[in-house]
């Protein structure tokens, strides 16, 4: 079965800024499970070809400490057009059979500042990495990660409480 594929197109300020995520039927034990897919390395070149004028704005974190090295991040690890289609492409030849959707939606401008970029975050017990660039048939030009949090999904299994 091949996933729902929603992309919205919009106009963005820079060629960079397309999110893409994924919903997994099944998953570590958890049921649609969504992935939040990002680009965990960039080379500084492509950095410094971005115009960084009013991409962010205000904080969105009362107590968030503007960064712009942080913020830059949130930007160099979403995709282009030709990245995002990539993406979409290699997941509907190797996981079309367990993915629900393949989501993708340009980034709203400005980005709210000190918002943690997704290549920064911890794996702990219920948070993890997808590696996908450690997969055998990896064959894209950038290396591709996925971000998840179990805890927000429901088990495959539900149980139920005894009643005494």
């Amino acid at each position: 079965m091949i996933p729902i594929i929603q992309i919205q197109n919009g106009e963005i300020p820079i060629v960079r800024g397309y999110a893409v995520s994924m919903i997994v039927r099944s998953f570590k034990g958890r049921r649609d499970v969504e992935v939040h897919l990002f680009r965990p390395e960039w080379s500084p070149s492509e950095e410094e070809k971005i115009s960084w004028d009013n991409l962010f704005g205000p904080t969105a974190i009362l107590d968030a400490v503007p960064n712009a090295k942080k913020d830059r991040k949130i930007v160099m690890e979403s995709f282009t057009l030709d990245e995002r289609d990539q993406v979409i492409n290699y997941l509907k030849e190797h996981y079309s059979s367990r993915l629900d959707s393949i989501n993708s939606s340009p980034m709203e401008f400005p980005i709210p500042s000190g918002l943690p970029p997704l290549c920064s975050m911890s794996e702990g017990k219920d948070i993890g990495l997808i590696k996908f660039e450690k997969v055998p048939h990896f064959k894209l030009p950038f290396a591709l990660r996925g971000l998840y949090n179990l805890s927000a999904h429901r088990p495959l299994v539900e149980t139920r409480e005894n009643d005494n």
